[in-house]
């Protein structure tokens, strides 16, 4: 099969890349091995929310541009640019978000501390500053569902300045859920709640329980395929209602995986999911094709491919005892060669680990063995050089290096 780009990684970077080529009239093909780290998102999207020494950042844009040479964001170019490109992708897929490139918000976290972002999803809680807008808050939360803990999260909003009530609601319709812990997770609560009588009969409850509180927060459990049934929730409660993120699996992050994969596809894409890479046939500078591991004997052809499997958790890359290598093109990587130096003893610290990656030209061109594959780009955190947690920049550089690299390509 040939295409004019083959995408391997189907999470976020993936699929931003693609609907970006896509939607310039390109043939591409996603190979995607099935859920990607999406299904543990927020709501929100992280650009850079803290510094190199852990401060937090204000205006990300700027604070880019004190970050090492080896992040990849130094080699994205107009930060400004991408990052509009990136919230109009976003909104043409069904995902509404509030905030702005130059000057982070607050999110809440399961946990209820806020984390400085960059997007949040419309109908999320967000919070300017160090003050909640509301002085009375209703937390409610579904009986028998534990990943959504409110007392960590009701301290958080006092802390806020909001004076907090907790109020258990439920439904007939999840008695049999709550049979089992396994059955009690925000995606299976979703389903459930998948109807609209039964997001109406939740409406009732919840206006009965929410006294004189000026505003409802809810676990992000409603909505698995898009925001109709939360929309339609904001209509028959009588109060603001602003959704928390949950403990994953996540709500919000798999309406992002379906939204922009039926984005994809409806641009005329190709996803194949449930498979994956597994080796490049390269000549000189150059990959031909790649061979997956359910299409066996038949080799996905392309002008262009991009290398956007992840890191260690999709098994972008991968490590033994010795080394970390990158398991299909065999690409070269960035990590340090004394295994005793990958991780630090106290957890709280940065982990080396966490930069590891694959290494890139300016242009994000694979390298290999030494030299750069001309036709072939990596994106997201597959990349080298970015540690996502200490820095909150995950979402941020699976965005806007996909983004370069599609721009890369379309202007070749």
């Amino acid at each position: 099969m040939k295409f004019n780009t083959v995408i391997m990684g189907g999470g976020l970077s993936g699929l931003t890349c693609g609907i970006a080529l896509a939607q310039a009239g390109q043939r591409v093909a996603i190979v995607a091995t099935g859920q990607s780290s999406l299904h543990f998102a927020s709501g929100s999207f992280d650009l850079l929310g803290y510094d190199s020494e852990g401060k937090a950042v204000e205006n990300p844009v700027e604070a880019i541009n004190a970050l090492p040479e080896s992040h990849p964001y130094k080699k994205v170019g107009d930060v400004e640019k991408l990052t509009a490109q990136a919230q109009d992708l976003l909104a043409a897929a069904g995902i509404k978000t509030t905030g702005k490139a130059g000057k982070n918000h607050n999110r809440l976290t399961p946990l209820g501390a806020v984390k400085p972002t960059w997007l949040t999803m419309e109908d999320y809680i967000t919070i300017d500053g160090d003050k909640i807008n509301y002085k009375q808050v209703a937390l409610m939360n579904i009986i028998g569902y534990l990943d959504f803990p409110t007392k960590f999260i009701a301290d958080g909003l006092r802390k806020l300045g909001a004076e907090v009530e907790v109020k258990p609601i439920t439904l007939p319709e999840l008695n049999e859920a709550r049979k089992s812990p396994t059955e009690m997770r925000a995606t299976n609560i979703a389903k459930v709640l998948a109807s609209e009588a039964i997001v109406k009969r939740l409406a009732s409850e919840i206006n009965a329980k929410a006294s004189n509180a000026e505003a409802i927060l809810l676990p992000a459990v409603l909505g698995i395929k898009n925001s109709e049934l939360a929309q339609l929730l904001k209509e028959q409660v009588n109060k603001p209602i602003h959704f928390v993120a949950t403990i994953p699996p996540s709500v919000p992050g798999t309406r992002m995986q379906a939204l922009l994969r039926k984005r994809f596809e409806a641009l005329g894409g190709t996803f194949l999911n449930g498979d994956k890479a597994v080796k490049g046939e390269i000549s000189g500078t150059k990959l031909n094709s790649i061979e997956t591991e359910k299409l066996v004997g038949t080799r996905l052809e392309a002008d262009n491919f991009v290398l956007a499997t992840g890191s260690f958790m999709g098994r972008g890359i991968v490590s033994d005892y010795e080394k970390v290598y990158e398991p299909v093109l065999g690409a070269d990587v960035d990590f340090i060669a004394d295994r005793a130096q990958w991780t630090r003893d106290n957890v709280w610290e940065a982990q080396p680990y966490m930069e590891f990656g694959v290494k890139t030209d300016a242009q994000l061109h694979v390298m290999k063995q030494g030299k750069p594959l001309s036709n072939t780009y990596a994106a997201g955190q597959v990349l080298s050089g970015n540690n996502k947690v200490k820095l909150a920049s995950g979402e941020g550089v699976d965005m806007l290096t996909a983004l370069t690299v599609a721009n890369n390509i379309l202007n070749k």
